[in-house]
């Protein structure tokens, strides 16, 4: 399994588009729209200013991003080619091919937001306390497993062709009424009640409220707790459905 984890690893870090679109243009994005903008500049509702809102947000859609649209799309091509049949017939247990693809995406997600702090700070004039920036890299990269278990149930689930188009549908819907792209406190208010209870706004919320000084709600806390198990045992059905079919 050590061996699998470490060629999902390399091959992760030699795919140049999608190292890319999830380490690069999470920054590129957090300068496109935070950058304009004063450092006082308010996000009303929030208790945030625009650099310290978009740095949670940008770095969790980076981290969203490297875990979703990576496994999910791998996993659906490689079970179309046959290459996940073969290693059925290795020694490798089921588990391990989840979990190497998981550390594969987990590899490319912390200098994901890394990344994305390291550019708030030098351009944007973020200043935190040592143990916010360490909780909120901890926060938002642990956070992240739940997506990367849903990536892996979306590439059971789906065939190579329709894989792309299933994912982003996800991927768009996700990052849009989680609050990435835009303040979540501009929907309205139906909406912003129904967009609480999906997996990305209390993605976000830990890192907002460590921003705050506070500790995370233990809401959020539980309602990602959720997810993850519903992911998980969703992708461990899938998995098994999978193999029988084999």
């Amino acid at each position: 399994m050590k061996t699998l984890v470490k060629l999902e690893i390399i091959r992760t870090v030699r795919n140049k588009r999608f190292m890319f679109f999830s380490v690069i243009y999470p920054s590129a994005l957090f300068m496109l729209i935070a950058g304009p903008a004063k450092n006082d500049t308010a996000i009303g509702g929030t208790g945030l200013t625009m650099p310290l809102y978009y740095m949670v947000a940008m770095a969790s859609f980076g981290a969203l991003t490297a875990v979703l649209m990576g496994n999910s799309e791998r996993i659906a091509k490689e079970r179309e080619k046959g290459w996940v049949r073969q290693l059925r017939l290795t020694s490798l247990p089921g588990r391990g091919y989840v979990i190497a693809k998981i550390a594969s995406a987990a590899t490319v997600t912390l200098p994901s937001i890394v990344m994305v702090q390291i550019v708030a700070a030098a351009f944007k004039g973020v200043r935190l306390d040592a143990w916010q920036w360490g909780a909120l890299t901890v926060s938002i990269w642990a956070g992240s497993l739940v997506f990367a278990a849903l990536g892996v149930a979306i590439g059971y689930m789906a065939s190579g062709d329709a894989v792309r188009p299933l994912t982003m549908l996800v991927y768009f819907a996700l990052s849009i009424l989680g609050g990435l792209w835009m303040p979540f406190t501009i929907f309205p208010h139906w909406l912003q009640e129904t967009a609480k209870w999906l997996p990305t706004h209390p993605y976000t919320a830990l890192g907002q409220a460590i921003e705050l000084g506070n500790a995370p709600h233990v809401k959020d806390m539980a309602i990602l707790a959720a997810y993850l198990v519903i992911f998980v045992g969703a992708a461990a059905w899938l998995y098994r459905k999978d193999t029988r079919k084999a």
